[in-house]
């Protein structure tokens, strides 16, 4: 079984600058939770309680959240504001969370290798949290996961994007499978419209076996000297299978100023929002 999974929190954010000067951009709050909260959330219900942060300068306080404060609980203990701790007690009673530092930011590929001695030599997800996703029934992990029990390789979540948006993402080319399911056979990191195999986008949901630490090893380093995982993934599809899945459900890309805010505004009226308060 997948236990494990890998959050790359060591970018700087700097599309909120200057809220990211001191503020991981992983803790910018959706309404009254922060973004990398939903992220841990997502994999603790698809079953991945060990979870792991490769972290960069300025990033304390994403341990701290993943903590228990003292002096908060017990200001707050015996009244009304004590059950807005109720979700993140439940992660720090029953989640593992293990850190390790990214000294340099040298691309995804990278900082998925870093944490490697965390990880080991079992496959597991990663989840990056600039992309906030809500399943339809199940979340996006744990749909994966139920793949992954049955096909054993590694998987990449999709999802169709606009043709002039392609650029900002890895682009997969496939074999169907069945619906929403495809065997990738190329795989292409921001490539221009023209050069695009499809406009099936990678998004921030992966599950890896743990053969792609070699294959990140033996990645060289692309543009602007950064480690593309798609590059490794790409080898791996090469040499065995890799898997291309057309989640169930929405996603917000938090990346972006735009997105952030339709984000906020969807879980506000669909989820933080009290119906019977009108």
């Amino acid at each position: 079984m997948i236990r494990k999974c890998l959050f790359p929190v060591a970018g700087y954010g700097t599309r909120f600058l200057p809220a990211t000067k001191s503020m991981p951009k992983e803790m910018l709050p959706i309404v009254n939770k922060p973004l990398v909260q939903y992220g841990v959330e997502e994999a603790v219900k698809a079953g991945l309680d060990n979870v792991t942060f490769v972290t960069g300068r300025g990033k304390r306080a994403i341990a701290d959240h993943f903590d228990i404060s003292y002096e908060l609980e017990h200001q707050i203990a015996g009244t009304s504001k004590e059950k807005y701790l109720d979700e993140i007690r439940y992660l720090i009673d029953n989640v593992n969370f293990s850190f390790t530092r990214q000294n340099n930011m040298l691309g995804l590929g990278h900082a998925i290798l870093t944490g490697e001695p965390l990880i080991g030599d079992e496959a597991f997800g990663v989840v990056l949290a600039d992309d906030l996703c809500f399943g339809e029934d199940d979340g996006v992990m744990a749909q994966m996961v139920k793949l992954y029990n049955q096909f054993r390789c590694t998987i990449v979540a999709i999802e169709e994007v606009p043709e002039d948006e392609v650029h900002k993402y890895g682009v997969i080319q496939g074999e169907s499978m069945m619906e929403g399911l495809y065997r990738v056979t190329d795989m292409v990191e921001k490539p221009s419209k023209e050069e695009a195999p499809s406009n099936l986008a990678i998004i921030g949901r992966y599950i890896l076996t743990p053969d792609i630490f070699d294959k990140i090893r033996n990645t060289p380093p692309g543009r602007n000297g950064e480690v593309q995982i798609t590059d490794a993934i790409l080898q791996q599809a090469k040499e065995g299978c890799v898997l291309a899945y057309k989640f169930k459900g929405k996603r917000f890309d938090c990346g972006s100023v735009d997105g952030f805010v339709e984000a906020t505004n969807f879980c506000y009226q669909n989820i933080y929002k009290d119906p019977t308060a009108e």
